[in-house]
């Protein structure tokens, strides 16, 4: 056939893609077939083996093909080239620049994503892995997982950041008329941003409340021209107070508790100064400061209002009207570390909260309250509770419950490590003792550090039932969460989020829940309990099962320096309110002194 005289249309068994075109760049410029194989095809592409061959093969006719697409609907420039080009080498060749130009004339032969294309077609190679060991296989599962999930979907995926996340939704959201809409709360904001229609300007005795995200403050309480800004180069770029705090705050945006616990600080004290001290944050003193503190002990009613969300007009700073001393003291020695690094990054001149005490509080005998523990009678009754709950077939929920309790009552796990635990990160334990088969799991706990706790017999057999409900092997599964909801409830809300089937775990919140519901049915089924016990498990929280491991371990004589490690405590200091051998000793001893003082013959 003469190309320059017959134009023969282009059937097309395949749309490329845009990792196609990206290939067909990188071969253009004379990359070997077997860098662009492994860069942008995946072993199922079409079903073929993306083999150098293979590769350098489809790329041809894929050029062949645009060259054709170019030649009809191209400028008359770019035709003749072409054409002279094909007789002259028996086929088209391209330069970087002219094959540009033929990806605009060839625009129609770029395909529009649809829900079954496959995410390897649209996606770099390492980035549709990563989607694909998540079981999202298509575009369509994509776009469905990203809408039950929200913002943090991409957390439930490994190597998949927030920066990688966004332009992911981006691409999504650009062929939304093809791939169904995105909800809007998929877009992951970064802290402390609000669309602009949510932001109100705050200042005076009768502002409206609203939280740091939604602030925006009058040029007089700024802080742009504080009385306590630093003359020197500062650090940071903050033009006003209300970007100094975010700016200090955005250094938690990896630790969400560490960062929700400083934000309520920090807004409160911001709305305080400029709505009832009515200055600028860079321009408060020691005595403002002193103020704030006994502003703590009974805040303003304005201040305080039930929980409602942040979006809401009826948010409120504070929950109650009293805070705790412990509660107080928490909340300046907040505020003095942040004023310190605004002092270090020399946005402020000094920090005032220097010369501010911390509110007087009781130094109690023991670090934490550990009164919540089960003594060692009760928690025994209770598992074989549990146990015959969990024989029926259909009790798959105590089942779930189960592995809850004994993952925290016999390895000190907290309720936040529940939910991260994962059976990849679980294995059988070289050390054993007395042929007793020992399980071990590693995962990231509190203060972002790995650890590595014991899992006892009785949980891996929890484990074992938990997974067949859920219909696989335990044994010889890969991965997956460790603790996973077996029945969603039929709520609208639950239902989006867990509707797409994708491998969810439990939220901290349902762990309370979980255990809420526990307590009541141990309460009312347990025979023989006793009002004491009935009103210890009212009170019984995920965390008191962390406690109750402690105190059984202490009370067992495992080492304190085990239990420390285990329960992954910073200090031993922490740990040894499980150890109570020193504090019966003089129990004791003080029983034996009272017997010696009683008189004879009394009772």
């Amino acid at each position: 056939m003469n190309l320059a005289n017959q134009i023969q249309p282009v059937v097309h068994h395949r749309a490329y893609s845009r990792s196609d075109f990206t290939a067909l760049r990188a071969f253009v410029q004379r990359v070997p077939a077997a860098t662009i194989a492994r860069l942008y095809f995946t072993e199922d592409e079409d079903g073929h083996e993306p083999t150098p061959g293979w590769v350098e093969s489809y790329l041809r006719r894929m050029q062949a093909d645009l060259v054709d697409l170019a030649i009809e609907h191209g400028s008359p420039v770019l035709a003749d080239h072409l054409k002279q080009s094909a007789r002259r080498h028996g086929s088209a060749r391209l330069t970087a620049i002219s094959l540009k130009m033929v990806e605009q004339a060839a625009g129609l032969a770029v395909a529009q994503p649809a829900p079954e294309h496959g995410v390897g077609m649209w996606f770099r190679p390492l980035v549709a892995l990563r989607l694909k060991e998540a079981g999202i296989g298509t575009l369509g599962e994509l776009v469905a997982f990203c809408s039950a999930r929200g913002g943090s979907w991409w957390r439930a995926i490994r190597r998949i950041g927030p920066g990688r996340a966004r332009r992911v939704v981006a691409w999504l959201r650009q062929h939304e008329a093809a791939l169904g809409s995105i909800p809007a709360d998929v877009d992951e904001r970064p802290p402390f941003t609000a669309d602009d229609s949510e932001i109100i300007e705050i200042g005076g005795s009768h502002a409206t409340l609203v939280p740091l995200e939604r602030m925006a403050l009058r040029a007089a309480l700024s802080g742009a021209v504080g009385e306590n800004r630093s003359a020197a180069f500062a650090y940071i770029y903050a033009r006003n107070d209300l970007e100094a705090v975010r700016a200090y705050l955005y250094r938690y945006r990896d630790q969400p508790k560490t960062l929700r616990a400083y934000t309520k600080e920090l807004e409160r004290f911001l709305l305080w100064a400029v709505c009832v001290r009515g200055k600028p944050l860079s321009s408060l003193l020691a005595d403002d400061c002193e103020a704030y503190k006994d502003f703590l002990k009974t805040p303003s009613p304005a201040f305080v209002g039930p929980r409602f969300a942040r979006s809401s007009s009826r948010w409120r700073p504070f929950a109650s009207a009293g805070m705790s001393a412990d509660s107080q003291k928490y909340a300046i020695r907040a505020l003095r570390a942040a004023f310190a690094w605004l002092v270090d990054v020399r946005y402020l001149a000094g920090n005032p909260w220097k010369a501010v005490k911390d509110p007087v509080v009781i130094e109690r005998e023991a670090g934490l309250d550990i009164g919540r523990a089960l003594p060692a009678g009760l928690w025994q009754r209770a598992r074989i509770y549990i146990d015959e709950q969990c024989a029926p077939r259909e009790a798959r929920y105590w089942r779930t419950v189960r592995v809850v309790l004994l993952l925290s009552g016999d390895s000190g796990l907290r309720r936040e490590e529940l939910t991260v635990a994962r059976r990849e990160k679980m294995r059988p334990s070289p050390y054993r003792a007395d042929n007793v088969p020992a399980w071990e799991l590693t995962f990231v706990g509190k203060r972002n550090k790995e650890r590595t706790v014991p899992v006892s017999p009785a949980a891996i057999d929890a484990l074992r039932a938990h997974w067949a409900d859920r219909g696989l092997d335990f044994d010889s599964a890969a991965e997956g969460p460790l603790i996973k909801p077996i029945f969603v409830p039929p709520t609208p809300l639950a239902q989006e989020r867990h509707g797409n089937g994708t491998d969810e775990s439990y939220v901290p919140d349902a762990i309370n829940k979980m255990v809420r519901w526990a307590m009541k049915r141990l309460i009312a089924g347990m025979p023989d309990l006793t009002v004491a016990e009935m009103t210890q498990l009212t009170s019984t929280s995920p965390h008191a099962f962390r406690h109750t491991f402690g105190t059984q371990a202490g009370a067992n004589d495992v080492p304190i320096d085990v239990i420390q490690r285990i329960m992954g405590h910073a200090s031993l200091q922490t740990t040894t309110i499980y150890v109570q051998a020193e504090k019966e000793r003089m129990l004791r001893e003080a029983a034996r002194y009272f017997e010696k003082q009683r008189t004879p013959g009394s009772d």
